[in-house]
């Protein structure tokens, strides 16, 4: 079975049979099953990623459709970790999918994050990434990052190996932070999508061994232009 499934990925010199065993044994928290969160999680479902839990408090609505891809309009009104948690067991049923109905917060996230290898940010506000910061440089785990606004979009690794970045490295001053009024909700379908694509790559890359590439980087890319930069982090 797993031949069949995987056949694509298996080829590849990166992956092969030790990759896929690799990224079977793999336990991954998505905080977040939005616009970001959508992508990242059929993608890493897809690959057979090992477990993938999955935390969000929100319920489906009208306005997240255009981009949030996991949903339809059957869906509105009802709860998205239960929604996505029915249609990702059903994309892929050798996946493990763990639903945490619920907002992470610093005080569920030690708990929440126990038998977990990594987290990936699919949330959209500053006090929730400085929690999963804080939570994975307590338990030493990577971070994988990602934010985006309109056409703009950047994605990083945090907590990996020796490289001393975080969350803290971008925004050092946590007070001021979220102290700043939201930068708004405004965004093309397609700019969550492209970095959540990011993102999900450098999973993989965790998972099957490999440093991942944003490690001690930040990638940024403007949709409007095409242009994208890959800056190192101090």
């Amino acid at each position: 079975m797993m031949e069949d499934r995987y056949a694509r990925q298996l080829w590849l010199p990166e992956i092969g049979a030790a990759g896929q065993a690799r990224m079977a044994q793999t336990r991954v928290l998505l905080v977040g099953v939005g616009g970001l969160g959508s992508p990242v999680a059929q993608y890493l479902v897809g690959m057979g990623i090992g477990t993938l839990g999955l935390v969000d408090d929100d319920v489906v609505s009208v306005s997240n459709l255009h981009r949030q891809i996991l949903y339809s309009e059957q869906q509105v009104g009802q709860p998205k970790v239960a929604c996505a948690a029915a249609r990702l067991r059903g994309l892929n049923s050798e996946v493990s999918i763990e639903e945490h109905p619920g907002r992470f917060t610093p005080e569920v996230a030690d708990a929440m994050l126990a038998s977990y290898d990594m987290v990936v940010d699919g949330c959209d506000n500053f006090a929730t990434r400085f929690a999963i910061d804080e939570a994975c440089a307590r338990r030493g785990i990577p971070y994988i990052y990602g934010a985006v606004c309109g056409f703009e979009g950047q994605a990083s690794v945090f907590h990996y190996g020796d490289h001393p970045h975080t969350y803290r490295t971008l925004h050092p001053d946590k007070d001021a932070v979220l102290a700043m009024p939201h930068p708004g909700k405004a965004v093309i379908g397609m700019t969550p999508g492209v970095v959540g694509c990011v993102m999900a790559t450098q999973v993989l890359q965790l998972a099957t061994g490999a440093k991942p590439s944003l490690a001690g980087q930040l990638w940024t890319i403007d949709l409007r232009t095409m242009e994208a930069h890959t800056f190192q982090l101090p």
